[in-house]
């Protein structure tokens, strides 16, 4: 099975985010996309990220029709912060042997990958995918290698929709009382008027 690993706060998962995913899926052939929200993210801690249960929900209610999409709460369950590789690890330690991984990373976590937890050896864990975004130019390839010799000649790069939606200005939107329609599924729009998120202040970027 080839599954594709697709990490984030999501606060909140927006319509980027499963663009990317079905994006990810057709061109690398995966059988699913697994969506992994982040417990505490330590490179976020200080922004004031919302509480995981509530970004696991609404990632929940925005992918659950789509039988190639799946979500996975092993870094919410974790406590303390939150780290690639020890994901990587336990999700090895829990599915078949069989199991293929893609690590899917937009290229500005890609270029920000020495500042990583034991970044090296997410190049034995997984394949690591770089996916084009709005606003960031191709980054070389050889300057993985400070990070792993190999990582160069094993990383895999695609396209990434042309669609720039970010969860900032998602947040900032419903902090002034502004539309969200059409950049997050209805369902996660229902979910943030329901729970009566983002309504004072803007959560950190």
């Amino acid at each position: 099975m080839k599954l594709g690993l697709l990490g984030g706060t999501f606060d909140p998962i927006h319509l980027g985010h499963l663009l990317i995913a079905e994006d990810a899926r057709e061109q690398l052939e995966l059988d699913q996309v697994a969506f992994i929200p982040a417990g505490r993210p330590w490179l976020k801690a200080a922004s004031g990220v919302s509480d995981a249960q509530s970004r696991l929900e609404m990632v929940e209610v925005a992918v659950f029709e789509n039988p190639h999409f799946r979500v996975m709460d092993v870094e919410v369950r974790r406590s303390g912060p939150t780290f690639t590789v020890d994901t990587l690890e336990q999700l090895r330690g829990e599915l078949p042997s069989t199991t293929e991984f893609f690590l899917l990373l937009g290229m500005d976590s890609i270029g920000d990958l020495a500042r990583w937890r034991e970044s090296g050896r997410l190049f034995g864990l997984c394949t690591v995918v770089g996916i084009s975004r709005p606003g960031y130019d191709d980054m070389d390839p050889e300057s993985l290698s400070t990070i792993e010799s190999h990582a160069p000649e094993t990383v895999q790069f695609i396209e990434g929709p042309l669609v720039n939606i970010s969860g900032t200005d998602i947040r900032e939107r419903v902090a002034s009382g502004r539309s969200i329609r059409y950049r997050v599924p209805d369902r996660v729009e229902a979910y943030i008027r329901e729970h009566g998120l983002y309504r004072k202040q803007p959560v950190g970027t």
